[in-house]
């Protein structure tokens, strides 16, 4: 695969955590209740980063946890995701009971992980409401999915591979479109 273009540098993407916080903030009417919980494995540091936005916004530090949905996917048997992790982790802080769960992505696609994770959200507990934040929606959906939350709406083929690269784990942040 060839890198076609890069769709976002350091600067837009810290632009685009920052604009969710505040949108987490205001939709939710402050920060009582939330949650934080980055899918594996690139919506753990973006968790984590609007975690310090909120926290340097209202003061208030909000519980952040990580999720390995791997063994709840549909697609396990598909040979495209053999590297993927198989053992599924929750690392959530505390009782999601009652609480409103913002479940954090780097990239939408076609739903599938969402609606895993929504699935080992269910068997954590009964959050009041799961709401989605992702850094960049692609489209192409499979499944009724959409989020409440996006840092960059990017039309794509299906030939097109979207690549989010975090400094937590790829030393540099930028996110490229392949084909």
């Amino acid at each position: 695969m060839k890198e076609k273009t890069q769709l976002l540098d350091e600067a837009a993407i810290a632009r685009a955590i920052k604009r969710i916080s505040h949108e987490i903030i205001e939709r939710n009417k402050g920060t009582d209740d939330l949650i934080l919980v980055g899918i594996k494995t690139r919506g753990l540091p973006l968790a984590k980063r609007i975690q310090k936005n909120i926290e340097q916004i209202e003061n208030v530090t909000i519980e952040t946890g990580e999720l390995d949905i791997s063994l709840y996917r549909d697609d396990l048997s598909n040979r495209e995701t053999v590297n993927e992790a198989t053992v599924n982790q929750r690392n959530i802080p505390q009782n999601i009971a009652g609480k409103n769960v913002i479940l954090v992505d780097d990239v939408l696609y076609t739903g599938r992980t969402v609606r895993a994770a929504m699935d080992a959200i269910m068997d954590i507990g009964r959050p009041k409401i799961i709401q989605l934040a992702v850094l960049v929606d692609r489209g192409h959906r499979e499944l009724p999915i959409r989020a409440d939350y996006v840092g960059k709406n990017i039309p794509t083929s299906q030939d097109e591979v979207i690549k989010v690269q975090l400094e937590e784990s790829d030393e540099v942040d930028q996110v490229s479109i392949y084909e």
